[in-house]
């Protein structure tokens, strides 16, 4: 005990001598260095951390949104061409972070890159470190089972030695899943069991097929496609390169791996809300029915496309994007003689299907001719004396054209959208400031192009064997297109596979507890013999008390006859699990080992 002062407080013993303090010019304590070697170690051991591995999974998924908030050129190449033209400042400013191209942008490939070596690092160690705990033995039994968890005496069944009790012990354990081993220490029989190590080896599942999901997905990607085209009721697509209207391959794609069959779109179904007034108009379900036929073969298979649901098709995935209205126009000369007749797809607008679309007449005129439309399926006016639309589906179509004539600008060989039309280089003759009204159309109308140019007709698509539009249904008049994305991932049921295993991996990691048990029989200073049982839990497990409890009760009170009965612990089903390697000091056998990351 350190000797007191005459204040009361602790004084220092007389022998003790303070350390000399440094001289002016003496160093002081000199910290070692890492070196460049000694840096790469630390930031490699940083970077394989599982904290580390978790917070680039939130950031790979952070790194994602801004692919859900502007429109991607790998999927959506029509809708950056719009956002473009409708945020002329702000466009520019986003595309050069790559904001257009999100899952391809230098930002995204390294968060990527480095999770993957992230999980790679923590993965490799562990399993290596589980695998090695699987081979080990139980730990030896700690002296002092009092210390631990759930610990418990019964008395020695009567007629039973402690040999046969720890024996019996040891099998009814086995049997509940546990992993066993017999120890005799100082004379006194114990068994030690052990389960649970499921609950790592469905961690390590877990990170494997995450690890998995970004390899599949990496590679899929790289050897996989994605393109898009716009298919008008009644023609065909042929899944061939310079079928597509865009087209978006991966990294290592080679053409001669696409299937050229062929996808006709014989009708698209729409049905929108008719009961409830306050949501009419909304869109219910849209159907693509389609026919596929195979290269080499003139048998036709059918086929629905649904919104969420694709069809899976010669290796590939034809999903809907979108629909709308394609008005088949004819434009004469002033000879009479057809220069131009084709179906149109105008795009939406909003809601009710206001939509707008151009039309190019580059031979046959005078000039070049160019035509902006707006469709509208249910015509009605507004108070501002503008057309709009009151419903998407045809119940009173009507188009509108303004007529412009010059140079379209697509002699030069420069490529140019259908979906829009340059009036720099033209003369506007309808509409706007012209004081000539636009063209105004139903289906089966046709109206003069202005300064005697010729005419434009709408045609009537009603099939002979529905109404005819004469009897004021419109229901069939004009044709509908549909948006299709075609996509293919050679590895795309690996996908499937890891997310399975992710799902089953983090189940098992969650629910089953890993414990360890021992039963001791101990010998009192009376001579006596008692049964000790004593549990450890590896984490949380709060039915560790009540599982030692109801383990010793049944096997203090069964018999040698009882020996068929099974355990009924909530762990029942695991698989046996060793632990690490027993310590060699019998007082610290029960701590368990603290897990690698």
């Amino acid at each position: 005990m350190s000797p007191r002062s005459d204040s009361g407080a602790l004084a220092r013993p007389d022998d003790h001598i303070d350390a000399p303090e440094p001289s002016p010019g003496e160093a002081g304590v000199t910290q070692p260095k890492l070196g460049f070697v000694g840096w790469l170690r630390f930031a490699w051991r940083q970077l394989t951390s599982m904290r580390t591995a978790l917070l680039l999974l939130l950031l790979l998924a952070i790194a994602a949104v801004p692919g859900s908030l502007v429109p991607q050129r790998s999927s959506d190449p029509n809708g950056v061409t719009q956002y473009f033209q409708d945020n002329p400042g702000l466009a520019p400013v986003l595309d050069s972070f790559q904001m257009f191209d999100v899952y391809t942008s230098a930002w995204f490939s390294a968060v990527y890159l480095l999770l993957f070596v992230s999980l790679v690092g923590c993965v490799i160690p562990r399993t290596k470190h589980h695998f090695d705990a699987l081979r080990a033995r139980p730990p030896r039994t700690p002296v002092r089972l009092s210390r631990l968890a759930g610990y418990t005496e019964r008395v020695l069944p009567e007629g039973e030695t402690a040999d046969a009790a720890i024996t019996r012990a040891a099998s009814e354990l086995k049997r509940a899943g546990y992993r066993v081993e017999r120890y005799d220490l100082r004379g006194e029989a114990s068994v030690s069991a052990e389960r649970g190590y499921l609950r790592e080896t469905g961690n390590l599942v877990f990170h494997t097929a995450l690890l998995g999901i970004l390899v599949a997905v990496g590679i899929g990607g790289g050897f996989g496609f994605a393109g898009q085209r716009v298919v008008v009721e009644g023609q065909s697509f042929v899944n061939t390169l310079a079928s597509f209207d865009s087209f978006n391959p991966g990294r290592f794609f080679n053409d001669a791996t696409l299937d050229p069959y062929k996808l006709k779109l014989t009708d698209l179904e729409a049905v929108y809300e008719t009961e409830n007034q306050k949501a009419l108009g909304q869109p219910i379900d849209f159907t693509a029915n389609v026919e596929i036929t195979a290269r080499g073969s003139d048998e036709t298979t059918t086929g629905q496309v649904k919104v969420n649901h694709p069809l899976r098709v010669h290796g590939t995935d034809v999903y809907l994007l979108g629909n709308g209205y394609a008005p088949t126009i004819t434009v004469r000369n002033a000879d009479g003689e057809v220069v131009f007749t084709d179906a149109i797809p105008f795009l939406p607008q909003d809601a009710n299907l206001t939509s707008i679309g151009v039309v190019k007449v580059p031979d046959g005129m005078p000039e070049q001719l160019g035509m902006v439309g707006f469709f509208y399926p249910t015509q009605t006016t507004l108070d501002s004396g503008a057309y709009s639309s009151s419903y998407p589906d045809l119940v009173y179509p009507v188009l509108t054209l303004n007529v412009y004539s010059g140079d379209l600008g697509i002699d030069g060989g420069k490529p140019t959208s259908v979906y829009t039309l340059d009036p720099s280089t033209m003369e506007q003759l309808t509409g706007g400031k012209t004081g000539v009204d636009s063209i105004e159309l139903m289906p089966g109308q046709t109206q003069d192009l202005p300064n005697g140019l010729g005419t434009v007709t709408f045609e009537d698509a009603t099939p002979e064997s529905e109404p005819n539009v004469a009897d004021g249904d419109y229901s069939q008049s004009v044709d509908r297109f549909a948006s299709f994305d075609i996509h293919r991932d050679p590895l795309q049921i690996w996908v499937l596979v890891f997310a399975i295993l992710i799902i089953a991996g983090l189940l098992v990691s969650l629910f089953i507890p890993r414990r360890r048990m021992w039963v001791k029989a101990a010998k009192r200073p009376g001579g006596g013999v008692v049964l000790e049982y004593a549990g450890l839990a590896r984490g949380e497990d709060p039915g560790l008390d009540d599982a030692v409890s109801a383990f010793a009760d049944k096997h203090s009170g069964s018999t040698a006859a009882d020996d068929d009965d099974a355990d009924t612990d909530d762990g029942a089903g695991d698989e046996p699990e060793p632990a690490a390697t027993a310590p060699e000091d019998p007082e610290s056998a029960g701590e368990p080992a603290k897990p690698t990351t």
